[in-house]
């Protein structure tokens, strides 16, 4: 192989026999031979065929157009080939063809993406063709003919890992079978009783770890124990400038109760946007404090990193407890000095980003690590951080709203704790759908916003097939907004801005310096801007409801009014109740909720933002029974004392061995 398509196939993930073969197609292309007799108009299908006619071609400049009449069984048609000149020769009377293209029944024609001669060894038709993702000078042919020389050579060494008792239990197919099967299916029921099998096992794998280190992690009675009284607490609490709503406090009470144990916490915190989990954490971060421990609290931009380490601030400045702020902004003297105080104790909590987790800080005792919006780093990244203390008590938090039963079985080694209700005083956001001919309207709105000093949010719809469109869409609305407002300051955000121009374009919002922030979705997680209170979202349509509840999440958050528009044109029926739900409800378990029945389980979450475990053949929402009868077998599994001595799991064991389990390094 050459070392251009080895450096490609690296980009992929690709970098030994085993990634290979478990780089899994993502669909079929089916060319097994069909009569014409049974296929519908426009279906895609393949046909082997007799050349009846004489090809004719038709040059357009560099383009040409190859037709010539076909017949399959009483069937004559015309067969169309696009930029196929070179056919022409072979296209000789009498002779059999096999094509697949697009059916026009009306006009007894199809227009060929595919044709082979049986004379000349017929390769694909008859079969399923995998389609894997692919990119660069790696293409479909070449993906599919390294695949079947790979499993042709180690096919027959692929190792079981799974238990006989549950590859039975569930009637599964061995796992040599079902890999072969995915990339090779003799047909659908073979591919799906592959998928099936390959399913359970990487999400009975994901379970074993998390069970593994879990039972490992209790087991361990060696966390640090804070040993801070209620009255401290109490007096903290009395300080806060609100009262705690009733799921903080019960949140509250769960979290001291992790950290006076002697195990470790493994908590995580989920709860609508503007839930209060912060002060819950602070809470938490004092108790560490009064018990002797330092706290850290790690978030994923900078500008996030500064309004979390001003509230903290403001919060515990009366209490005598000292807070830093450590990002990648912090050098010289100043970053110096930082990890001087912390390394010496001088220092109680730090605020940073993943500057954080660089070799060169120490902690002289940390007691509690806090994540914010923890799907934003890598469990290696946390896990870093972790290991700066001696087994830590972690907090980590979320505001994607999962549901509940869903969350426990995803994060299977942690415990969840969930807010579920709005602080008091909070003014809901008003949220209106418009079309798009009262875009006039909503131009009135925004002058009206930013006339009485406030400012406001413009977020561009996503088009997946190209970030280079995402920002265009970007470009040009920002020009007209400029047009349209000659008046205010209108900024732009986008992905294809470094992160220092992005922190600076946001911090130029925080201080209104700018009145209207043209943005695509990355202003998704985060700062709070009090004085936004207009959230105006482009072809609403196009987002999925959690993302519209998490952009909706980005105002609201002063003392002032705010409001949502959705401006969109749905065409679908799912797309005119997504647009109905969000006028209907702000509450983000509901939208969880209602997003689930609606997309049906497929992509609920859009990984990415969610925070949940990505898997190559899995869905956790699609999958989810599955997913709680993997947990269910691993679980049992890892109570059942022979699982650490019997034979018959020497496979599990390495493999929770080469994960590195029980380093605990690598799950967290």
């Amino acid at each position: 192989m050459s070392a251009l398509k080895e450096g490609e196939l690296h980009a992929f993930g690709i970098s030994n026999v085993q990634d290979m073969l478990e780089y899994y197609p993502f669909r079929y292309e089916d060319y097994r031979l069909r009569s014409l007799s049974e296929v519908k108009d426009g279906d895609k299908i393949t046909v082997q065929a007799k050349i009846m006619g004489i090809p004719v071609l038709q040059r357009y400049g560099r383009k040409s157009r190859l037709t010539c009449k076909l017949m399959a069984e009483d069937w004559m048609f015309t067969a169309t080939w696009f930029n196929r000149h070179f056919l022409k020769d072979q296209l000789t009377s009498g002779r059999e063809i096999v094509v697949t293209g697009k059916w026009d029944l009306k006009r007894m024609q199809m227009t060929v993406s595919d044709s082979e001669f049986p004379d000349k060894g017929v390769a694909r038709s008859g079969t399923l063709q995998p389609v894997y993702s692919i990119g660069g000078k790696i293409t479909q042919s070449w993906m599919r003919k390294t695949m079947n020389q790979t499993l042709q050579q180690f096919g027959e060494m692929i190792p079981e890992i799974l238990p006989e008792l549950l590859v039975r239990k569930y009637s599964m197919m061995p796992r040599k079978k079902a890999i072969t099967g995915i990339h090779q299916p003799e047909d659908n029921r073979e591919g799906q009783e592959a998928r099936r099998r390959m399913v359970y096992e990487e999400l009975f794998l994901f379970q074993l770890k998390m069970q593994a280190y879990r039972a490992l992690n209790r087991g361990r009675a060696d966390g640090v124990v804070h040993t801070v009284d209620n009255a401290t607490v109490r007096e903290f609490v009395r300080s806060l400038p609100f009262e705690l709503t009733d799921a903080q406090k019960k949140v509250e009470l769960e979290i001291l109760h992790d950290l006076r144990s002697p195990y470790c916490m493994n908590r995580l915190l989920q709860g609508d946007v503007g839930s209060g989990k912060t002060v819950v954490a602070a809470i938490g971060l004092f108790a560490t404090v009064r018990s002797g421990f330092q706290g850290a609290l790690m978030v994923p931009t900078e500008i996030l990193a500064e309004q979390h380490m001003r509230s903290l601030h403001k919060l515990f400045e009366p209490f005598g407890i000292s807070v830093g702020l450590l990002t990648g902004s912090t050098t010289g003297k100043k970053r110096k000095e930082l990890l001087a105080s912390l390394q010496m104790g001088l220092l109680d909590i730090v605020v940073g980003t993943h500057a954080l987790i660089q070799e060169d800080v120490y902690f002289r005792q940390l007691g509690l690590v806090v994540t914010d919006e923890q799907h934003r780093f890598g469990v290696n990244q946390r896990s870093i951080l972790r290991r700066k203390g001696y087994n830590p008590d972690v907090l980590t938090m979320t505001a994607t709203p999962i549901p509940r039963t869903l969350a426990i079985t995803a994060f299977g080694d942690m415990d969840v704790s969930t807010i579920s209700e709005r602080p008091k005083g909070r003014i809901p956001i008003s949220t209106y759908w418009v079309k798009h001919d009262l875009m006039d309207r909503v131009l009135g709105f925004i002058s009206r916003e930013v006339d009485q000093g406030r400012q406001a949010y413009l977020i561009c719809p996503l088009i997946e097939e190209s970030d280079k469109l995402d920002v265009q869409n970007a470009i040009d609305l920002h020009i007209q907004m400029q047009q349209a407002f000659p008046n205010y300051r209108v900024g732009l955000l986008h992905g294809r801005m470094t992160p220092a121009e992005k922190e600076e374009v946001m911090r130029s919002f925080y201080a209104n310096e700018i009145q209207l922030l043209i943005s695509t979705t990355v202003v998704e997680v985060g700062v709070d801007v009090p004085n936004a209170t207009l959230m105006i979202i482009m072809d609403a349509d196009r987002f999925g409801l959690s993302q519209l509840h998490q952009l909706r999440g980005r105002v609201g958050r002063g003392s002032h009014a705010s409001y949502c528009i959705l401006v969109a044109d749905p065409k679908s029926e799912v797309g005119q109740e997504r647009m109905k739900v969000m006028t209907d409800t702000d509450d983000g378990f509901e939208v969880a909720r209602r997003d689930l029945d609606l997309r049906g389980p497929g992509d609920f979450f859009g990984t990415k933002q969610s925070g949940l475990p990505e898997f190559r053949l899995a869905d956790m929402v699609a999958d989810f029974e599955v997913l709680e009868k993997a947990r269910e077998d691993a679980t049992d599994l890892i109570k059942d004392s022979s699982f650490w001595t019997s034979p018959q799991y020497e496979a599990l064991r390495g493999y929770l061995q080469k994960e590195q389990i029980f380093q605990g390094d690598l799950i967290d």
